[in-house]
């Protein structure tokens, strides 16, 4: 039986071309301890902001990378390949097929790009 992970996930994109992105605006009303939030579109990208506290379950993008990039706070991102701690203004690019997961055991802010089609509950 497969677990029930509590994430608000909002793959709708929130601002139009030429719409000012407020990511403070955002921050301010999520009471959600896990939420990603896809901001625009970049040509065949979304740019996405997510709001970690917890623990993500292990998984992968078969298909997909994914990029990291902490805003506030800190994360630490484990990976198949070894750990990266991330504090603000720091980043990693996962490749596609590496089981990753996010852990933040405060709040963070982040930002992250990937591909349109992509599932962030991931492929395991």
């Amino acid at each position: 039986m497969k677990q029930k992970l509590n994430y608000n996930m909002q793959m709708d994109i929130k601002y139009n071309y030429l719409e000012k992105i407020n990511v403070p605006e955002i921050v301010k009303e999520c009471t959600d301890k896990w939420f990603n939030q896809s901001l625009c579109e970049v040509n065949s990208s979304v740019f996405r902001l997510g709001i970690f506290e917890g623990e993500y379950h292990l998984h992968k993008h078969d298909h997909d990378d994914e990029l990291f990039f902490v805003i506030d706070g800190s994360i630490v991102l484990e990976t198949e390949k070894g750990n990266f701690e991330l504090g603000q203004f720091e980043g990693v690019c996962v490749p596609k097929g590496i089981m990753h997961r996010p852990i933040a055991k405060q709040k963070a802010i982040v930002l992250m790009i990937e591909n349109k089609g992509i599932d962030p509950i991931g492929n395991d």
